[in-house]
């Protein structure tokens, strides 16, 4: 199976010699082809860090990150940018739609920076949101669509590229519950019907529990990993809340 991402020795320290805070401190993880990824852990542990070094928005301070076959902390900012719109596809907590377009605009716009062929255009898009069932709000503006909605609709920006990695950051953080469900299940479409790679920080259970694989991250470095495999996610829930309950309790686990 193809890796997709490879974080070795990744560190990000802040502040001077007197004061320094590390918030990522010699974490290493593999990703591969058809996964989906959860990173966990409380507020301040480093893993919304760890998601923006991954995603090019900060840089660590040493170690490195290699997605495909490129190691992106060697890169020059020009060379970044680039990457970042051709390989990379973000799903943030505010949606980040333009509310001066409609949903098919805000989702063909992706492939118009891309410089992508005008006739593939429309194609591209309507595949995407036929998965993701939001055909129906293609010509809506975003003050006219619901959070899921809004929410789908940047679900499908971020996949119509076809980008090797989907970064999500607390996706359903703004989302009632039923939005949030309809969401992971079409993330859940999105990788296992178009093998979609999805690296997503939550800090809820329930959002977790619909992924592969989970890293908890505490005080910078990873503190345990849970696999689901062919476990009923009821109970892959239930042991994604006996690990936090262990990292709220501060209890090493071997």
């Amino acid at each position: 199976m193809n890796t997709i991402l490879k974080v070795e020795h990744l560190e990000k320290y802040y502040g001077n010699k007197g004061n320094i805070t590390r918030a990522i401190d010699d974490i290493s993880f593999s990703v591969c082809e058809g996964e989906y990824i959860g990173i966990m852990g409380a507020s301040g542990s480093g893993k919304t860090t760890l998601l923006n070094c991954v995603s090019t928005i900060d840089s660590p301070t040493a170690g490195n990150i290699i997605i495909g076959n490129k190691d992106i902390t060697t890169m020059k900012m020009a060379q970044l940018s680039k990457f970042r719109r051709e390989e990379l596809g973000f799903i943030f907590q505010d949606f980040n739609l333009l509310d001066t377009l409609t949903a098919f605009e805000n989702i063909a716009l992706a492939l118009t920076i891309l410089k992508t062929n005008p006739e593939e255009i429309e194609p591209k898009v309507f595949a995407v949101a036929e998965l993701l069932n939001i055909t129906d709000v293609l010509k809506k503006y975003p003050y006219q669509m619901s959070g899921g909605q809004k929410q789908r609709v940047a679900s499908a920006r971020a996949i119509v590229t076809n980008p090797k990695l989907i970064l999500a950051d607390e996706p359903t953080g703004a989302l009632d519950s039923k939005s949030a469900r309809t969401l992971l299940e079409s993330f859940k479409k999105l990788n296992e019907e178009m093998n979609a790679v999805i690296l997503m920080v939550t800090h809820d259970a329930f959002t977790a529990s619909y992924c592969k694989r989970i890293l908890f991250i505490k005080d910078g470095k990873i503190f345990t990993e849970l696999t689901r495999g062919a476990e009923k996610r009821k109970d892959f829930f239930d042991r994604i809340i006996e690990v936090i309950s262990l990292l709220a309790g501060d209890v090493n686990v071997d």
